[in-house]
């Protein structure tokens, strides 16, 4: 039951998406007091889906080495549905979704700045930050 690279790589993704959000939670922000709290951002909703997707890939790649060499027709079925719900919430929520908040931030960035993520909030957000939840998920 060796590791493959990519069950490797989906692991430290999501373990790199959760000190994400942790950082994103730890800063005192004033938006995060007013309504929606950082649900109202669709760059942390994104984050969120991106997060429990690779959680969803981690999960099916550890019940797949766990059930190999397995006769159990059960096992397999669940394994089958982990992979289907893998695979729909990649098809319908964490791609579209995803490149959906990337290509809308970096363009509008770049029309104007102030639109989406105004100067004031670098006194909040550091960089490395701001560029690990919205390019992150590309």
């Amino acid at each position: 039951m060796a590791l493959v690279p990519c069950q490797v790589l989906r692991a430290a993704i999501l373990l790199s998406y959760c000190s994400i959000l942790c950082n994103y939670k730890a800063i005192d922000m004033p938006a995060h007091q007013t309504y929606g709290g950082s649900w109202k951002f669709l760059t942390f909703i994104d984050l969120v889906i991106q997060a429990v997707f690779f959680g969803i890939c981690v999960l099916t790649d550890l019940s797949s080495l766990l059930t190999r060499g397995n006769d159990s027709q059960e096992q397999e079925r669940q394994l089958r549905k982990l992979i289907s719900l893998r695979d729909w919430m990649m098809a319908v929520l964490a791609f579209p979704v995803g490149v959906f908040v990337v290509t809308m931030f970096w363009s509008i960035y770049i029309y104007d700045r102030e639109l989406v993520y105004p100067k004031l909030l670098d006194n909040f957000i550091p960089a490395w930050l701001n560029h690990g939840m919205v390019s992150k998920v590309m």
